[in-house]
């Protein structure tokens, strides 16, 4: 599935969710089931710098596709992160960097996290981009 549609199938998600405190329960179930992130990545290399939350992120590029992993230590941001691997990873490079996160104000996250959980969103989403543009370097 190309990342637009990951895109319009999570914002398809989002729109049929009325209330935002069932929202905030349908982010913290997607990350109950995302999948554990082996130890060896839970280390401070992998952290993601500006978060509240220890979030810790780890990409590899196969055929010149990245495939992300991640988690977090809260169960919010969790769901957070498993949002936005599901949209990301997957992709090549150029998808990932040609994708702005527009789909977060879609979904209305970001007018309904804290300023600190916002930092933090912005952070992750830097990451991504990063790790993006160090694999289109390799290509």
């Amino acid at each position: 599935m190309e990342i637009s549609s990951r895109v319009d199938t999570l914002v398809n998600e989002f729109k049929e969710i009325d209330s935002w405190e069932d929202k905030y329960k349908h982010i913290i179930q997607k990350g109950k089931a995302l999948d554990n992130l082996g130890d060896s990545y839970k280390e401070d290399k992998f952290l993601v710098k500006g978060c509240q939350s220890k979030v810790w992120f780890h990409a590899e590029m196969k055929d010149g596709v990245v495939y992300f992993q991640g988690d977090s230590d809260a169960a919010i941001v969790r769901g957070v992160v498993a949002l936005l691997l599901y949209v990301y990873s997957g992709s090549s490079p150029d998808e990932i960097l040609a994708t702005r996160p527009t789909f977060l104000e879609d979904i209305g996250l970001r007018e309904h996290l804290s300023m600190s959980r916002s930092n933090g969103l912005s952070a992750m989403l830097k990451q991504i981009s990063l790790y993006a543009i160090a694999f289109k370097t390799q290509m």
